[in-house]
């Protein structure tokens, strides 16, 4: 394709022009950044100019961005591995018809969205009691996109909680479970077991453990239980009332779902009201995506500016840094969202791709970072764009001072990353110490800052239900753009098939039970091991 190699060639090009020789122009910043709603998005320091963002802007419209974007909101089958439409949308637009095969899916979601709120109103109230008065705490059980989306939000949250205090359990180690249920009354807890299908090992193991921790204190504990799944038959064998079992159609995908039923904890904890910004935030992102010209969409721009880094400048990783201890669990979540989305190898019609698919995708909250890996995205010899969001004001009205430093941080290590250090500015700095001759030299080196480090900045007024829905939709799109452009199916994860498989034939072999011909040597060898250290 003649755009991209003409953004091979830019690339080439450019690679030795610093970040900030681009200010000395008029209005960088202005020209470089985009505002929708609450937020400001600034990409102004990356090396991204006028050319490339125009070709960048064609490769968007020549991969069809537009009609595959429209495509997915109407609910037309786009995960064609699966045979599956994509409308984790339509959980949050209350107030548009969507049809699948010809048929209106909204009724239904309008009626599983109200079972949630009732469910939710009853526990938030007392009025569903379990078996031992009010719930106090809620357990979550789930794992991949039925943990990391409601973990990551509850906390995201956590200014909104007025509901019972909610608990996340994913991992089958069983150190998770007995952890988090160590601490709680079973008389007082709610289990909500999270899983499509209600097979998926985990959680399953899990759900039966919690299943007999409650059983040690109440008669029937899948009174206490509610299931979050498709499978009636399933449910009702664990023991789970009908009335406490929230579906939702299979063209919801597990790292897409938070908007439905899975979002069930996240309900009981903020409120409905508090829900409903949530769902607000991310329809109106919606809209804007699906409304907006590409070189004024954020969703389309925050793309654009992934593939530039990894695909033209390759850069492998990508570093997501939010200046907000809430959002501590974002990072993880973007991991799953970006990794299991666009970590394929094959494009769509199956033939393998030309050129790198999706990025290493990683990050912690500032300003733990600073005292972490921002040495190695400073000073080491790989660049790693940088991904920065932070808000503009806390919701701890007495600890404003400390929200100016935590601002004050995050814009200052964008504009170091870009700036840098220069031997000359070193020297001088360690010349005033003292220094001279081969040693101020050395001394010197060790304080140079190379700079021209690419990085964006996502800038918001208060993390509110409405504002993190808005930025988790708008990530959403983003990571649906990249695998657009990329040709290849942003909607299924066959990846993790194989090891799921390969698990449940080598339980049999950890227990003795089976030999284990055909594994291996270092399978069988770990597998002996692990055997003779259990005596």
């Amino acid at each position: 394709m003649t755009i991209w190699q003409d953004l091979l060639d830019k690339a080439q090009s450019v690679q030795s022009r610093r970040i900030g020789e681009l200010f000395e122009k008029d209005n960088r910043a202005g020209g470089f950044s985009r505002e929708t709603g609450p937020f400001l998005f600034d990409f102004s320091k990356t090396n991204i100019d006028a050319e490339t963002l125009d070709l960048l802007v064609k490769l968007a419209e020549v991969k069809d961005v537009a009609a595959r974007a429209e495509a997915m909101f109407t609910g037309e089958k786009i995960n064609d591995t699966e045979g599956r439409a994509v409308l984790h949308t339509a959980l949050r637009n209350l107030d548009t018809d969507v049809f699948v095969d010809g048929e209106n899916v909204m009724p239904e979601v309008r009626a599983t969205y109200a079972r949630m709120e009732a469910f939710a109103r009853d526990v938030r109230e007392g009025k569903f009691t379990g078996q031992g008065g009010k719930i106090s705490d809620v357990v979550n059980i789930g794992i991949g996109g039925s943990d990391l989306g409601p973990a990551m939000a509850t906390l995201a949250l956590a200014p909104y909680h007025d509901g019972p205090r909610c608990h996340f359990v994913s991992n089958v180690d069983g150190a998770h479970i007995h952890d988090t249920l160590a601490g709680l009354n079973p008389e007082t807890t709610l289990v909500i077991v999270a899983s499509k299908t209600f097979t998926t090992i985990e959680t399953m193991t899990n759900a039966e453990t919690a299943k007999r921790w409650m059983a040690e204190k109440v008669s029937d504990p899948a009174q206490q239980f509610a299931a979050l799944s498709t499978s009636a038959e399933k449910t009702a064998a664990f023991g789970i009332d009908q009335a406490r079992v929230f579906g939702f159609a299979d063209w919801v995908g597990g790292r897409y779902s938070m908007w439905g039923p899975i979002g069930l904890s996240l309900m009981i904890a903020i409120g409905s009201e508090g829900f409903a910004g949530f769902l607000k935030g991310a329809a109106t992102m919606d809209a804007h995506f699906r409304d907006a010209e590409f070189k004024d969409n954020l969703p389309v721009l925050l793309a654009l500016v992934g593939i530039w880094h990894n695909q033209f400048c390759d850069y492998a990783t990508r570093a997501v840094l939010p200046y907000d201890q809430r959002l501590a669990r974002l990072p993880a979540y973007l991991q799953q969202l970006e990794m299991e989305s666009n970590g394929k190898r094959v494009s769509m019609d199956g033939k393998d791709l030309p050129y790198n698919s999706g990025p290493v995708v990683w990050g912690e909250p500032g300003t733990n970072g600073q005292h972490a890996f921002y040495q190695l995205i400073h000073q080491g010899t790989r660049v790693i764009p940088c991904e920065f969001m932070v808000a503009a004001e806390g919701h701890e009205p007495d600890l404003a001072h400390q929200h100016t430093l935590l601002v004050a941080n995050c814009l200052a290590q964008s504009e170091a990353l870009m700036r840098g250090r220069s031997l000359a500015e070193a020297t001088e700095i360690m010349r005033k110490k003292g220094f001279e001759g081969d040693e101020l030299d050395r001394q010197a080196r060790h304080r140079v800052f190379p700079g021209s480090r690419p990085s964006t900045t996502l800038l918001y007024p208060k993390l509110t239900p409405e504002v993190f829905g808005g930025i988790v939709a708008l990530y959403e799109h983003r990571v649906f753009v990249e695998g657009v452009i990329l040709g290849i199916n942003s909607f299924d994860q066959w990846g993790v098939e194989l090891g799921k498989e390969l698990a449940l034939a080598l339980a049999p072999v950890l227990k003795g039970e089976d030999a284990g011909e055909g594994k291996d040597g270092s399978t069988r060898q770990l597998v002996a091991r692990v055997q003779s250290l259990r005596g």
